[in-house]
C-alpha cells in the first residue's frame, strides 16, 4: 500500500531553504512574534522568504487549524517537512520555540516580581490591544486570495454567527461549515 503525503503545491524555487535557513527563519519569527506570531508568519513566510505564496499560506493555515496543537507550530512542521523532510521539520520547530522559550522564562521571573505595579498592568493591556490589531490585519490580508465566491462570504458570515453569537465550540463550527461547503460543492458539480 502506497502512503500519500500532503504536499504543498508550489512553483519550484531556485533557492530552496536548507535546515539552517528554516531554523533561522522560524527563530526570527519566534523572536519577533510577541503577542502571537500569525501576523508575522505571513509576512516572513510569504512576503520576505517567499517559501509559500498567499494562497498556499492560507490553505496550509486552514489545514493546520484542524490539527491538534498550535497553528504556527503545525505550520512550521509542514513547511520544514516540505523542504527538508524530518530534519527540516525539527529545525523549523526548534527555531520557532528555542529562543522565545528562554526569553519567556526570564521575563516571567521579572513579571512575577513587578506585576502589581499600575504601569505594568497598563503595558500588558496595550500589548494585548496591539496583538489583536495585528491579528485582525492579518485576517484581512488572508481574505484576499479566498474571496472568490458567495459561498466564501456566506461561510465567513456563518463562522461569526456560530462562534460569536451562538457560541458553538470551534470543532463543531468547523464540522458544520465543512459539511455545508462539501454539500454545496457536491450539488454544484452534479
Amino acid at each position: 500500500m502506497k502512503v500519500q503525503t500532503l504536499s504543498i503545491e508550489r512553483e519550484p524555487f531556485a533557492n530552496t531553504p536548507d535546515c539552517k535557513a528554516l531554523f533561522m527563519g522560524f527563530m526570527k519569527l519566534g523572536l519577533m512574534g510577541f503577542g502571537g506570531v500569525l501576523p508575522l508568519a505571513h509576512r516572513i513566510i510569504v512576503e520576505e522568504h517567499k517559501w509559500l505564496d498567499e494562497s498556499q499560506f492560507t490553505d496550509l493555515l486552514g489545514v493546520c487549524q484542524l490539527l491538534p496543537g498550535g497553528n504556527i507550530i503545525n505550520m512550521s512542521v509542514a513547511i520544514g517537512m516540505e523542504f527538508q523532510g524530518i530534519k527540516g521539520a525539527i529545525s523549523s520547530v526548534l527555531g520557532l520555540i528555542s529562543a522565545p522559550t528562554a526569553i519567556v522564562l526570564i521575563l516571567y521571573q521579572v513579571y512575577e516580581y513587578f506585576q502589581y505595579l499600575p504601569a505594568v498592568k497598563h503595558m500588558i493591556q496595550g500589548l494585548a490591544a496591539a496583538a489583536a490589531g495585528l491579528l485582525f490585519a492579518t485576517g484581512l490580508k488572508m481574505l484576499r486570495p479566498i474571496l472568490k465566491s458567495y459561498l466564501t462570504f456566506f461561510t465567513i458570515l456563518l463562522t461569526f454567527v456560530f462562534m460569536l453569537w451562538i457560541k458553538l465550540p470551534l470543532a463543531l463550527t468547523l464540522f458544520i461549515l465543512l459539511a455545508m461547503n462539501m454539500l454545496v460543492l457536491g450539488v454544484k458539480k452534479s
